[in-house]
């Protein structure tokens, strides 16, 4: 009789081979191709890595079988995600054809100063995200709105986009609302408002330092480019000519947030919102829709084919100035295909790591030299962003490790709220940091950005797992099981 050989676990050298590849193929990726690495280049890395671990995996005993059985499943866990990025395309084309866009954006110039607007971005995203739990809803909507300001305010849309994400993160982190909030205490056993309360130590610190360094560049912007009355002044005449501008324009975002508040699922809402959008454009903007359509196109026929182009192409403006012409014309389904593309290789390519058992013996790896409560609080942090770089999900981010790690800290009598709180400050809030992962491309496409300077922005982000890595090694907050 013969038995079915098992495969070989993978060894050390067989587990960092395809990461290290990853890394040096990604490196060349930006050194070639600059600016336009997430457009071809970052999806053609991930996948010859994936080629490399699949070449390791059949060497090791495993079958092309199982191996394509695990792709299939990993791509299938972008489902939802893919679902939510065409109904952010097509709301975004809706809401800048319907003036909703143009309108926060108008309003925001008029209240807004310089001198605090990247704090502001920053808090309003904050608020916004705490009151829905959704950070990727706050980005897509308001965060949008204030890359229009930045630009009318002639401010970086690099620190902007870190505002907003700040803000959007820091929100989400501690909304009762939030999946990934009701997620890492599930995972790591702890209570849910308990692990709220305990997130707020190492977080108001965090967003509060944040804060200081948005308000000390807003201030220098202020006193350095006083010269941007003029582009302020261009553009609010601008969309004042070009658009119906009026509070009623706001409906769809109120109708959106309400939802978003009310915990309908996200996919949904957000089509709810494109759909309320194309309403409101046919109903208020019939002047731009008419322009737009061009001579000879009857009522019915160019409000159809606008708004119907609006959510699967988005929206083209052309009001003679360029730059006001690519803040206005985006949007649509098809923006956000090359998104889903880096998601789709990003996806497939932790599936693999995973099947091959070469993500387990990566974190083995690690947690072998985690001796004091400090280095395993730095392990776990290391583990949750290693684990956003590889399989692309902040989910799996916080799921994984929560597992792996649950009995490490049960075993050494730190209470589950340390490790629920480590899992957030860093599983949950890297995830935007890394250009392929979920969060990352989102935000990428989400904000129109043409470059990754925003991560060296989003200070929140960067400045709360060093934080939580000081605390570890300090012994500061670190409860103990047998602590009331």
């Amino acid at each position: 009789m013969t038995s079915l050989q098992q495969p070989k676990h993978p060894s050390t050298l067989d587990a960092f081979v395809p990461i290290i590849a990853l890394i040096a193929l990604l490196s060349l990726a930006v050194t070639y191709f600059a600016d336009n690495s997430s457009y071809g280049p970052n999806q053609i890395a991930l996948m010859l890595s994936m080629g490399i671990a699949i070449l390791i995996g059949l060497k090791n005993g495993y079958t092309w079988e199982s191996i394509e059985k695990a792709i299939i499943n990993g791509i299938s866990l972008s489902m939802g995600a893919i679902l939510i990025l065409f109904a952010v395309g097509a709301l975004i084309g809706t809401w800048l054809l319907s003036g909703t866009v143009p309108t926060l954006i108008f309003y925001g110039l008029k209240i807004i100063d310089p001198s605090w607007f990247y704090a502001a971005a920053c808090i309003v995203c904050g608020i916004v995200a705490m009151s829905i739990g959704s950070s990727w809803t706050t980005a897509a909507t308001v965060g949008v709105a204030f890359i229009g300001i930045a630009n009318g305010f002639e401010m970086s849309t690099a620190v902007t986009a870190g505002a907003v994400i700040s803000g959007a993160y820091f929100g989400d982190k501690l909304s009762p609302l939030s999946e990934t909030t009701n997620l890492a205490p599930a995972v790591a056993g702890s209570e849910l408002f308990a692990h709220i309360r305990y997130m707020l130590w190492t977080t108001i610190p965090s967003i509060s330092i944040a804060l200081v360094l948005f308000l000390i560049i807003g201030f220098n912007h202020s006193s350095t480019n006083a010269g941007s009355t003029e582009s302020i002044t261009t553009l609010v005449t601008t969309l004042e000519s070009t658009y119906n501008l009026s509070i009623v324009n706001l409906i769809p975002l109120f109708v959106l947030l309400f939802l978003a508040y009310k915990r309908m699922p996200a996919f949904p809402a957000v089509a709810i919102g494109a759909i309320i959008g194309a309403l409101w454009a046919g109903l208020f903007q019939q002047e731009l829709i008419i322009k737009l359509a061009g001579e000879g196109v009857d009522s019915v026929t160019g409000n159809v084919k606008i708004i119907w182009t609006a959510l699967f192409d988005g929206v083209v403006v052309q009001t003679g100035n360029k730059e006001i012409d690519s803040l206005l014309s985006r949007g649509g389904m098809s923006s956000m295909l090359n998104t889903i593309w880096l998601v789709m290789c990003a996806l497939s390519f932790g599936a693999v790591l995973e099947h091959l058992g070469m993500l387990r013996k990566f974190v083995q790896s690690i947690l072998a030299a985690a001796k004091s409560t400090g280095s395993l609080i730095a392990s776990t942090i290391a583990t949750c962003i290693g684990t956003n770089l590889i399989t692309a999900d902040q989910y799996m981010a916080i799921v994984m490790p929560g597992r792996m790690y649950k009995e490490e800290y049960q075993r050494r009598g730190l209470a589950p709220v340390v490790l629920s709180r480590t899992l957030e400050d860093s599983g949950t809030i890297t995830s935007p940091l890394i250009p392929w992962n979920t969060c990352g491309a989102f935000m990428f496409g989400a904000l129109a950005l043409t470059n990754y300077e925003f991560i060296m922005y989003c200070f929140f982000n960067l400045i709360n797992p060093i934080l939580a890595i000081i605390y570890g090694y300090v012994g500061f907050k670190i409860k103990m099981i047998n602590e009331q």
